[in-house]
């Protein structure tokens, strides 16, 4: 199975580069950046709980070009942002990629986004510590610490990163953005910290129906919620496991 995915060059001594320039990348600042003012949804005597690991299991056998389409659409309302058409420098909280079977000429279409890795190299390369990974394994950046230096981004293995460039208006609490700094998808943290167990993103609200569920989102540190037994009766498979990032997103049929 092939996809744009394919095509990223993986360079092993890549994150030791980036490290090595953190200290003078510290000493930078991004031109230009503009923060808004943000909320802060959990509040701060209660901490994200390292006894909870959130993550989604994405079933490409459930899902058609329309469900993918309508992930981004969802995506885009609850957080506030929006695609200009300009792939290379517009928001990648979540876009629709194209696989194809080499043998069958057979398509698919997933969502993809930021994979909240256990050990993200997007984390490993900040010099400022405004990519972090919460206790409960949400990978977030913090847009007030961003200095816009993109190491985040290159060292990115999933092209799930993208750069502000211009200036924003109109935002939402939820979702604070700022000019001159990178996001990425957060699993809609403020669901997770509003609803615990119970919250759903909005990409999987837009296309799970009844018993219909090709995006299943929950605790996979909890082997009896129903992600984790999924994840083991469908074989769920890391997206480049072999990089050794361990994402908390899974998929079948890849």
């Amino acid at each position: 199975m092939k996809s744009e995915l394919d095509n990223i060059e993986v360079r092993p001594a890549r994150r030791q580069f980036l490290k090595a320039g953190a200290a003078l990348a510290g000493g930078l600042i991004a031109p230009g950046v503009f923060l808004m003012k943000t909320g802060q949804a959990r509040a701060p005597d209660e901490p994200a709980s390292a006894s909870k690991r959130w993550g989604m299991l994405i079933d490409s056998n459930l899902l058609d070009e329309s469900d993918a389409d309508a992930c981004v659409s969802a995506c885009q309302r609850e957080n506030g942002w929006k695609d200009n058409g300009r792939p290379e420098i517009d928001a990648q909280w979540i876009r629709k990629v194209k696989l194809t079977d080499n043998q069958t000429g057979q398509q698919k279409f997933l969502p993809m986004m930021c994979l909240h890795c256990e050990n993200p190299p997007c984390v490993d390369v900040c010099p400022t510590g405004a990519s972090f990974k919460r206790a409960d394994g949400i990978v977030l950046v913090n847009k007030h610490t961003c200095i816009g230096c993109r190491y985040c981004m290159i060292a990115c293995p999933y092209n799930a990163r993208s750069f502000i460039h211009e200036n924003l208006k109109d935002q939402l609490p939820v979702a604070p953005r700022g000019k001159g700094t990178v996001e990425s998808c957060t699993l809609c943290v403020h669901r997770i910290d509003r609803d615990g167990e119970n919250a759903v993103p909005a990409c999987a609200e837009a296309v799970n129906r009844n018993d219909h569920k090709p995006i299943l989102f929950g605790d996979l540190n909890d082997p009896n919620s129903e992600i984790s037994i999924r994840v083991s009766e469908l074989e769920g498979s890391q997206l480049r496991a072999e990089l050794g990032t361990s994402p908390s997103v899974h998929f079948v049929g890849i």
